[in-house]
């Protein structure tokens, strides 16, 4: 009972525990760039991850095939989080793609913010974060 009032009272903590499969949006096949890294972690705390970068559409990152957009992507795979390394001018058409697809969550690292994305996408019923590093909230509510 005590593990459920925790999750209720923390919604990222929740979502981080009922995910299993993320889609990273502008994952980069450069291991330096934060992408990467926080991509690769995610793997190896247990994570699926699919990649979505139309530079890099039918390569393979971290091991797993990549895709050019998120509709391709949601297609061949069950997304649980959408986790965003785009920059906020970006947000609004991904959000869209959210939307149309119908996608739980929306995660926006540090950095990377819009409010009006973020509202829209709550007033449908998807979870959204924003300016925050899930690799950060992971580690903290481990």
């Amino acid at each position: 009972m005590q593990i459920v009032e925790i999750l209720a009272a923390d919604p990222i903590a929740q979502i981080l525990a009922q995910s299993k499969v993320i889609a990273v949006v502008g994952l980069s096949a450069k291991p330096h760039r934060a992408s990467y890294e926080v991509a690769a972690y995610l793997q190896a705390v247990g994570y699926r991850i699919v990649p979505v970068n139309p530079k890099e559409a039918g390569k393979r990152i971290l091991g797993e095939t990549v895709f050019a957009s998120l509709t391709t992507a949601a297609a061949e795979h069950h997304i649980d989080v959408v986790n965003c390394f785009r920059k906020s001018e970006d947000i609004p058409a991904i959000v869209d793609e959210v939307i149309s697809i119908g996608l739980p969550c929306i995660w926006m690292q540090l950095g990377i913010m819009h409010a009006s994305s973020a509202q829209k996408a709550e007033a449908v019923g998807i979870s959204v974060i924003m300016d925050k590093c899930i690799k950060i909230e992971h580690q903290i509510r481990r």
